[in-house]
């Protein structure tokens, strides 16, 4: 068997993608995309990541880390929740503004996938 090295990014993103879903007799995958604002807490991991495995898992950039992942839950609840969205942040502040977008999922069962970035 073959060793495959790999950054604990890239085997997250590569285990994400490989999540699959049957959705009207169809695979489908699991996580249909990614929003991210890459700063100097997640730019040199996940989001390295993320731009190589780009074909596979769309990413889209943000601008504020609650309306990613709001954008996320909306999806969520536009595909009836068979298909989820990531949401990654920096460190700092930026995992702060996930909360209120979590709460948000939480109350009204909607899946989600919050990545924060690291803290001070």
């Amino acid at each position: 068997m073959k060793t495959l090295r790999l950054s604990c990014s890239h085997a997250l993103i590569k285990y994400l993608i490989a999540q699959k879903i049957m959705i009207d007799g169809k695979k489908m995958p699991l996580f249909a995309g990614a929003f991210g604002i890459y700063g100097h807490g997640n730019v040199a991991c996940i989001g390295q990541a993320m731009e190589e495995y780009q074909n596979e898992l769309p990413g889209y950039r943000g601008h504020h880390e609650q309306n990613m992942a709001l954008s996320g839950i909306g999806y969520a609840r536009a595909m009836r929740r068979k298909q989820i969205f990531i949401a990654t942040s920096s460190v700092g502040p930026g995992s702060t503004n996930m909360v209120t977008a979590a709460a948000v999922a939480l109350s009204n069962r909607l899946p989600i996938l919050l990545l924060p970035g690291d803290t001070f």
